[in-house]
């Protein structure tokens, strides 16, 4: 009996797996260049799936007095730490309507757990070095990616549907498209995106911050 449950159990998983599509996003500047760290997400509008954060703590470091990730996609619900592996003190904060929140100046592992939950875009910031800003994209989709150095994210275990693809990136804001996915289906979408210049503070030219320790 327990090797039939078992039987069943695994022709089932065999199942889900051959019925499961994949999207792989490819996203380019209008030169034709990769674009690294854009967020692409797919959800169901008619049938929205839900969502599991995870159990442990997604990390969001400051070391050589800059945030890493620079961008970082999450679910809602998920708790966020921000260590500060730095010898100088920060000061994280943000000041976004999907979560406000500071942590007071602090060296070593972070004072507070933050958790995120309401989606949206959520910019950090530093009180004391005012170049250090990354981003925490809050989703309310499990099916999401970031693309890397070569501008791909690939999107698997889609269930056969119509789904709405959006790709998000700090200077590019949203843009999106519709797509069915069938069963086993694996599809390249090409997203161009129109980048905004970068606006962000520079770096000091000291960034010893020896008042701060």
């Amino acid at each position: 009996m327990k090797r039939l449950a078992a039987a069943v159990l695994l022709a089932a998983s065999l199942l889900t797996a051959r019925a499961a599509g994949t999207v792989r996003v490819f996203t380019r500047d209008t030169g034709g260049r990769p674009v690294a760290d854009a967020v692409a997400y797919l959800s169901d509008p008619d049938s929205p799936a839900p969502v599991s954060p995870p159990a442990d703590p997604v990390a969001i470091t400051q070391k050589d007095q800059e945030f890493s990730p620079y961008v970082t996609p999450i679910v809602v619900g998920t708790k966020v730490v921000f260590p500060n592996l730095d010898n100088v003190q920060h000061h994280v904060y943000s000041v976004s309507p999907a979560k406000r929140f500071e942590i007071p100046l602090y060296i070593g592992d972070s004072k507070e757990t933050i958790v995120f939950d309401r989606p949206g875009i959520v910019t950090l910031g530093c009180n004391i070095h005012d170049w250090m800003v990354a981003y925490v994209f809050v989703l309310s989709t499990p099916y999401y990616a970031k693309t890397g150095a070569d501008g791909t994210a690939e999107v698997s275990g889609l269930p056969p549907g119509r789904y709405r693809l959006e790709v998000w990136h700090p200077r590019a804001g949203t843009v999106g498209r519709d797509l069915v996915v069938t069963e086993s289906s694996d599809t390249t979408q090409v997203i161009s995106v129109v980048l905004k210049p970068d606006h962000r503070i520079r770096r000091a030219p000291d960034a010893g911050g020896a008042d701060y320790k």
